[in-house]
């Protein structure tokens, strides 16, 4: 699967650099272009100064609002951003328009942190006006929640998920929820921390992206998962997970032995890669709340076979029985076993309706405040009650 990249804020424009380090990395490997073209948009010159690997020129790194901001942000005020997005939006489609090969690019991957300004402001609008000028491609969210002590310290932080949230919602094909906190290390500096997070978001995606785009006959699978099979199954809430076993574990799980009881226990282990994988979603939730899922085996060839994918199969459908599942396998992987797992179309996520309802409180509390009264009833929490940027 081919994509078009667009990190919007601070947090986007990392991640973004991240996925095009990625692509770097499939074309020097494997030989595979996986990102068509990687984008930053910001409100901030020195945001867009501080990345490493998407093209430095004004078209690839792109400033919006400087009347406005005047270069310098928008001060977490994602009404702002939003603003900024509709008046400057016709910069990036022209970017976007001027992309080599774009006709080969799948799909548009936006991606922005959910509690600054310039990033969840602009998101929903960007969506929204790709999705317009673009009407032949799916475009996908990934937001980025926030870490527990900014929701704890900064009201203005839940207040933008929320806002931001709905607005992708709404308009986003399907919008991939990665929380910060899950992947947070207490004994490593910040600049440590927020550089490895941002390089375990994007390494799920890594063989997902490969394997319908692999040219060499030895790697393609048995059974592709290609960009068909993605775009079929990303609807609405989605999350993505990813487990790695090492060359111990995999001679282990596939010794070649007709004994009953290692047949067993080769089986055994490959759920436990699997219920790995689901342990390491990029949030927490219930996988019975689940639509729709694929997942995705790599390790050498010889080592896959039916059984085990069968099993993987049925211990899905076990956990989450209303779900249409996709998969396949990628003979690429050497010394390893790699399963990834995505998970969509979810009915639920006990931490967006923790969002949502702190929002309308939060809301409440505001107007209480504004007024001088005192109300003696809340919001009802629910997604109507949600102010919207679109």
């Amino acid at each position: 699967m081919k994509l078009i990249i667009i990190g919007l804020g601070q947090c986007g424009g990392r991640i973004a650099d991240e996925f095009a380090r990625l692509n770097s990395r499939a074309r020097s490997q494997r030989g595979i272009e996986i990102v068509i073209g990687a984008y930053a948009v910001n409100t901030d010159i020195t945001d867009l100064s501080g990345l490493k690997r998407i093209k430095p020129d004004y078209e690839h790194r792109i400033l919006i609002g400087g009347r406005k901001t005047g270069g310098h942000g928008v001060g977490k005020i994602n009404e702002l951003g939003a603003e900024v997005a509709k008046e400057d939006a016709d910069k990036v489609i022209d970017s976007i328009r001027n992309t080599k090969r774009l006709t080969e690019a799948d799909a548009f991957l936006l991606i922005a942190g959910s509690a600054g300004g310039t990033g969840s402001g602009s998101i929903p609008i960007m969506t929204q006006y790709i999705k317009e000028r673009f009407i032949d491609k799916p475009v996908y969210n990934l937001t980025v929640l926030p870490f527990e002590h900014e929701e704890q310290t900064e009201e203005r932080t839940i207040y933008n998920a929320a806002t931001s949230l709905k607005s992708c919602y709404l308009v986003a094909d399907a919008v991939f929820l990665v929380d910060n906190q899950r992947f947070i290390r207490n004994d490593a500096s910040l600049l440590t921390n927020l550089t490895k997070i941002n390089s375990m978001i994007v390494e799920p995606f890594y063989n997902l992206l490969c394997a319908g785009e692999e040219k060499k006959p030895k790697y393609v699978g048995a059974k592709v998962l290609d960009a068909g099979d993605i775009i079929q199954t990303l609807v609405g809430w989605s999350i993505i997970g990813y487990s790695k076993s090492n060359l111990s574990f995999v001679k282990s799980l596939f010794e070649r032995t007709r004994d009953f009881r290692k047949k067993v226990d080769e089986n055994q282990k490959g759920v436990q890669a699997m219920d790995e994988a689901i342990s390491r979603l990029s949030v927490h939730c219930n996988p019975m709340d689940a639509r729709r899922a694929l997942y995705l085996v790599s390790a050498p060839a010889k080592e896959m076979n039916m059984d085990l994918m069968k099993e993987l199969g049925m211990h899905i459908k076990t956990i989450a029985p209303d779900t249409i599942i996709r998969s396949g396998d990628y003979p690429r992987e050497s010394g390893s076993l790699d399963v990834s797992i995505v998970l969509s179309e979810l009915i639920d996520i006990a931490k967006i309706r923790e969002y949502f309802t702190k929002t309308i409180s939060l809301i409440s509390t505001l107007q209480r405040r504004q007024d001088g009264i005192e109300y003696d009833s809340a919001f009802d929490g629910t997604l109507k009650d949600i102010p919207s940027l679109l």
